[in-house]
């Protein structure tokens, strides 16, 4: 508990012991006046309400009249005006016992998700001048060389130099199980370093690194309301004055017909009672908070409440494929050069992609494994969807896809083998091709097949690889529809089109392509791992460690989150509205209303609770 809550803790406890005291003194002392008796009773309601008394005071000298402490106040300085004490005491009182309860649920909660995000680390060790020097991290520069030892958070991204080591990525990706790094795989920030020393050269300053993404991402997801939360502040916002209003009319006119106002004034400050809406205030937005708690502790981050809501009814599922649904890890798999050897082929496509950090360029570079004069190619242009052209020996070369041969008027021919075909030409002369083959991932399938028993209308692949090559893809994993050969803005027109149709439209994507539909989609989701800057920025959900199975995981996160927050609108309204027309109807009492308010809070509380804990696997 915070020193806060202690606090209240005692007042609630002393209020208990004076009230307990007071009454027993009135019931076994006769003949005590009226005022002592107020007095007593007054005494009690003090020590417990005061705060709240004040608050609303303060509350209406600021404008801000209609809220929970100024209903509670009018509702228990009515009893006593109307000569029942002990109601007024106890009405107070459990109120009281009903916050704290709330408080500590809160509190908690966001402890829960403190405790997952505690992936921030304290300090780095940089080697400078052949010295290890500890510094904070956000004092290191890209390019320096950093030291982890077991034990230890990685402070920032980067490659390993020197070393190997197991790393526990759970923070970050939701996964247990360790994974094995060696000299030359990269180490994301806020993972534990668990067995070896490595030397680490960081890929970016501390502002930049995955540690420093996911805590923004996740303090600034309270920033964007579902549509629940937004009607729950506007319905509070005019359901109060209509109670109050409700209440006033309750004590007058039943009052003026039959002339017993203890009665109806009574039922009135019932009325008053039940009516506080906290229950709904304060359960709603933290279902949402803890259903984004708990989708982070399984490595789905979402950037707000509003896409955590959207999610539930998934429409349109659009996937791009590489990097996505496959592992974006290219390998050559077959060379086929027309009126040279395979080698001399290998060289000019290697030497041209040398300009290129696209996964097709690596793995071409990779199959060459010389070393590659740059000096030899000039005027390197790389143009996205088409390929890499240049100058060779005095002519231009291409080296890129179907688009690019038909511009250059070069007469090429597709391959039977399955794969990227990347194909290569001198001015309007075809030397052949290169087919690259990348490899899906193990989830793919999995996703696509949970995503429509979710109910998802149709799953999309959109990708600028060759039509031979994603229709296998697309057959593989399950996909409803592929459309392939699209250029960057052919994709955006593409997804436009989904879009426009019936329900919520979601994108899954990783590449800086993806950003414009990212963007455009009602839910974008990008893969954090490997997924580009630009894609992470745009997307609304990110997955951390890149599985696509992860998508309907988030979707069920969603709907289990939806679930409590309609569970809790529902209860709580059920029970007001049940007590409310009891108490107008003289049936119910302070008791029931105590319960209908403080109650029904602290059920609905303990209920968005829930949303905590991570969906099952």
């Amino acid at each position: 508990m915070t020193k806060r809550q202690k606090s209240d803790l005692i007042r609630i406890v002393a209020a208990l012991i004076t009230a307990a005291v007071t009454y027993a003194v009135t019931a076994a002392v006769k003949g005590i006046p009226w005022w002592g008796e107020l007095i007593l009773y007054v005494s009690a309601y003090l020590v417990v309400g005061a705060d709240v008394l004040f608050g609303a005071v303060r509350n209406i000298l600021h404008g801000q009249v209609f809220d929970e402490r100024f209903l509670m106040t009018l509702a228990t300085v009515g009893a006593f005006v109307i000569g029942e004490y002990p109601e007024a005491v106890a009405v107070m009182l459990f109120y009281q016992v009903g916050e704290l309860f709330q408080s500590m649920a809160v509190g908690k909660s966001r402890k829960s998700i403190a405790a997952l995000m505690d992936i921030r680390p304290d300090s780095a060790t940089v080697l400078r001048g052949g010295e290890e020097i500890n510094v904070f991290p956000d004092e290191v520069e890209k390019g320096e060389t950093i030291i982890v030892k077991p034990g230890e958070k990685i402070p920032l991204d980067g490659i390993i130099l020197k070393g190997s080591t197991a790393v526990n990525t759970a923070a970050l990706t939701g996964e247990s199980l360790p994974c094995d790094k060696f000299e030359g795989d990269t180490v994301l920030s806020g993972s534990v370093n668990i067995s070896g020393v490595i030397e680490v050269e960081t890929s970016g300053v501390f502002a930049e690194s995955t540690v420093s993404k996911i805590l923004a991402l996740v303090e600034n997801s309270a920033e964007k309301k579902a549509k629940s939360e937004n009607f729950i502040t506007k319905f509070a916002k005019y359901y109060t004055p209509a109670v109050v209003i409700g209440a006033v009319l309750l004590a007058l006119i039943p009052s003026l017909i039959t002339g017993n106002w203890a009665e109806w004034v009574k039922r009135a400050l019932v009325f008053l009672v039940v009516s506080c809406p906290c229950a709904l205030v304060i359960s709603v937005p933290l279902s949402f908070f803890g259903g984004i708690g708990g989708a982070s502790k399984r490595g789905i981050l979402v950037k707000g409440a509003n896409y955590l809501e959207a999610l539930a009814k998934p429409g349109s599922v659009i996937f791009d494929k590489t990097g996505t649904l496959t592992e974006g890890k290219f390998e050559v798999t077959a060379v086929h050069p027309e009126q040279m050897s395979e080698s001399e082929l290998l060289d000019i496509a290697a030497l041209a992609e040398s300009y290129s950090s696209h996964p097709i360029a690596e793995s071409i570079i990779r199959a060459h494994g010389g070393d590659i004069d740059k000096n030899r190619i000039s005027e390197v242009r790389e143009r996205a969807g088409y390929g890499v052209e240049g100058v060779l020996g005095g002519r231009k070369i291409y080296v890129g896809n179907a688009l690019l041969m038909k511009e250059a008027n070069a007469r090429y021919h597709d391959c039977h083998i399955s794969g990227t075909i990347i194909h290569i030409a001198y001015e309007n002369e075809y030397l052949g091709h290169i087919v690259v083959s990348d490899i899906i991932k193990p989830d793919a399938a999995e996703a696509i097949s949970e995503l429509k028993k979710l109910g998802a209308a149709k799953t999309v692949i959109l990708t600028g690889d060759g039509k031979k090559a994603a229709e296998e893809v697309g057959i593989k994993v399950g996909a409803d529809e592929v459309k392939s050969g699209l250029l960057p803005e052919q994709k955006v027109e593409e997804a436009e089109k989904i879009i426009e149709e019936k329900g919520t439209t979601v994108y899954v994507g990783d590449g800086i392509n993806d950003a414009p539909v990212l963007t455009r989609a009602d839910v974008g989701i990008a893969m954090g791992a490997i997924g580009s800057d630009a894609a992470i920025e745009a997307a609304d959900i990110v997955i951390m460690d890149d599985k696509p199975s992860k998508v309907a995981e988030a979707v069920k996160i969603s709907r289990r989150t939806m679930r409590i927050v309609y569970e809790n609108i529902v209860f709580a309204l059920g029970v007001k509205a049940a007590v409310l027309i009891l108490g107008a109807a003289g049936i119910a009492g302070m008791w029931l209303a105590v319960f209908a308010d403080v109650g029904v809070a602290v059920i609905a509380v303990l209920n968005a609770m829930r949303a905590m804990k991570p969906a099952k696997k």
